[in-house]
């Protein structure tokens, strides 16, 4: 298994684990050194006025464009979610022992269940966007500019709701034992009930006045998240790899479904993915072909062979047992997928989607729980969350670890995962604020790798991890706490970039819609070019390669770049910038384009690898421009 080397983890950790000397100290300017985690303290985002629908907000190079509030049916007060105390849990423990002596009656049921009516995950097709949630999901038509429209809401309760879509189908992750194959709002009661469903209901979306569920794929321990994997040569077949934390079922309710650890129980259900076929020309027949062992130690073939859980040393904190994926998130143009699997994260070769076969493994001791993944766009490095506390906590606090709950940043050198650095929201929340990192996607912009991400009540952020040493944030929104003294569950749940805008799903508000601002950090050239990227449908767990058009906006974003890291010589740069206006004025000089795509491919010795990059496409671009092209 690869242990990265020491990041900005726990001096204490590094000399127990490692006999290494203490972590760098952070540099007067406040600055993180290379591999070390960015300062966490105060800013305009730390002391926001509370609120359910008036909370206080902070945004920096963004706007906020709209605020869409739940659908009907979809939100109550009484439903949001707040964890008990330490002193209402001792209460609630000491009342269910009095009632099982006899000395107490129980208490009367809830009328939610936790999370029972929180928005969840997103997908987006043809103009609509739909908004996954614990009770459904709902549609939404924003292929114009003004607000959303809500087109469709469907009650289907079960949670988490997390949704993709392809071509007319839409998929939905189910786990809890509430969950009816019915989709009806009343629990699915007992140990065993022949009417509960958990797994993976698969809807005919054709016709939005009229939902059609065609299909409901039983898992042994329900789904949480699921990924869509197209066959490479097959487009009549889909491929799901479902990602499921909950328990295991009993064998009475589903046959073949067997708990228990691989030594005393070889066919556990725990230490698997589930591999769903779908033909698509019968979806109604989608089935679970492969169960495979993606976490067997290599030589001995023990299907236990990743981290066991608990510490590793006295400094670091206790982690997961890699039993599970939590999210997997693929890249069919390079043939991998990245997954974040509970105690470790994991490379997989997915060039036979129905058989993905794990090919390097990343732990770390500062990371608690492996939550998701997201590679960059040229597929050599992985942003993965450690979703520390769950998501129901607050793990944002200025005293808690700068390196937990936060984004590890690794990359892929010879086929390995290699961490380099860690990324936390640096911005200090209350206590009463659920905070830890959480889902996102990239924003396309050529030459630069830009996350975009969700924080839950820290809100959404965006990080540059161009150099995988030296991540920074670049822009957030943010709105302060539902209740300033209670920690009641809320925020955002995923930002995406979404064909030129930012949807966040907020837990209890609602969603957000925002735009990019041109900064001193991000150029109104980038900008344009990101918004120019359009795809038919974006399911942020099957990640796609960017195409961007031969443009005066492509050429003039990677100049900007260029000028912001000082890695152009000042007169070829004025050069290159006269031949872009002219392009853009519609008159291009092809024979000064050819002339510029020359200079540009003698890279100067040293010269960072990113700027290098840069330089080569835009020569590259320089060259097509030249020839007419």
């Amino acid at each position: 298994m690869n242990i990265r080397s020491l990041l900005l983890s726990s001096a204490a950790a590094a000399s127990v684990l490692f006999g290494a000397a203490a972590a760098q100290a952070q540099s007067p300017s406040g600055q993180a050194a290379a591999g070390q985690t960015p300062p966490v303290g105060a800013d305009a985002r730390s002391t926001l006025s509370p609120g359910l629908h008036d909370a206080g907000q902070a945004i920096s190079n963004l706007t906020l464009e709209h605020s869409v509030r739940p659908a009907p049916g979809f939100f109550d007060p009484e439903a949001i979610f707040a964890p008990p105390t330490r002193e209402e849990a001792e209460a609630a423990r000491a009342r269910a022992a009095a009632v099982e002596a006899g000395t107490a009656e129980p208490p009367p049921p809830r009328r939610y269940s936790p999370l029972a009516m929180a928005n969840s995950d997103m997908a987006m097709t043809n103009g609509r966007l739909f908004v996954g949630n614990f009770n459904g999901f709902n549609a939404y038509d924003v292929s114009g500019e003004g607000a959303p429209e809500l087109l469709l809401s469907v009650v289907c309760p079960g949670g988490q709701g997390d949704l993709s879509v392809h071509g007319n189908l839409l998929f939905m992750s189910v786990e809890q034992n509430r969950a009816r194959l019915d989709c009806g709002v009343r629990d699915a009661e007992g140990e065993v009930n022949a009417e509960r469903f958990r797994g993976i209901r698969i809807f005919d979306i054709s016709d939005l006045s009229a939902p059609r569920q065609i299909a409901a794929v039983q898992t042994c321990r329900g789904s949480h998240t699921h990924t869509l994997v197209p066959h490479p040569t097959d487009a009549n077949v889909l491929y799901v790899y479902n990602s499921a934390t909950s328990s295991v079922r009993k064998s009475d309710e589903l046959a073949g479904c067997r708990d228990g650890e691989p030594g005393e129980n070889p066919e556990t259900a725990l230490y698997s993915i589930d591999v769903i076929k779908v033909p698509l020309n019968a979806p109604a027949q989608a089935a679970i072909v492969n169960r495979p062992r993606i976490f067997a130690d290599r030589e001995t073939g023990e299907i236990a062979g990743l981290w066991k859980g608990g510490r590793f040393g006295v400094a670091s904190q206790s982690s997961a047992v890699t039993n599970h994926c939590h999210d997997i998130t693929v890249y069919p143009e390079i043939g991998l997928a990245a997954g974040a699997c509970s105690g470790n994260g994991i490379l997989l070769d997915i060039s036979d989607p129905e058989n993905p076969a794990r090919i390097s493994e990343l732990f770390d001791p500062d990371m608690a729980y492996w939550h998701s993944a997201t590679f960059n766009t040229t597929g050599d490095k992985v942003l993965f969350t450690d979703e520390w506390g769950g998501g129901t906590s607050a793990r944002c606090r200025a005293e808690d670890p700068h390196s937990w709950g936060a984004d590890l940043i690794a990359a892929i050198e010879n086929g390995r995962l290699v961490g380099k650095s860690f990324f936390k929201l640096p911005a200090a929340q209350t206590a009463s604020e659920n905070c830890v990192a959480h889902n996102g996607n990239l924003i396309p912009v050529p030459g630069r790798d830009l996350m975009l991400q969700a924080w839950y009540q820290g809100g959404v952020s965006i990080v540059d991890f161009t150099d995988p040493a030296r991540p920074m944030e670049i822009a957030y929104f943010d709105r302060g706490p539902i209740d300033a003294e209670r920690l009641m569950v809320g925020g955002h749940w995923s930002a995406y970039w979404f064909n030129g805008r930012i949807y966040a799903s907020e837990i209890a508000r609602g969603f957000d819609v925002l735009s990019l601002e041109p900064s001193e950090h991000l150029s109104a050239a980038e900008i344009a070019v990101a918004e120019r990227v359009m795809q038919g449908t974006i399911n942020p767990q099957t990640q796609s390669r960017p195409v961007w058009e031969d443009h005066p906006d492509v050429a003039a974003a990677y100049l900007d770049q260029l000028a912001r890291s000082n890695g152009i010589e000042t007169g070829l740069a004025q050069r290159a910038r006269t031949a872009v206006q002219q392009w853009r004025d519609g008159r291009p000089n092809r024979a000064r384009a050819t002339e510029l795509s020359q200079a540009l491919a003698v890279v100067p010795e040293k010269t960072p690898p990113a700027d290098a990059a840069r330089l080569k496409a835009l020569s590259e671009l320089f060259a097509r421009l030249g020839r007419g092209r």
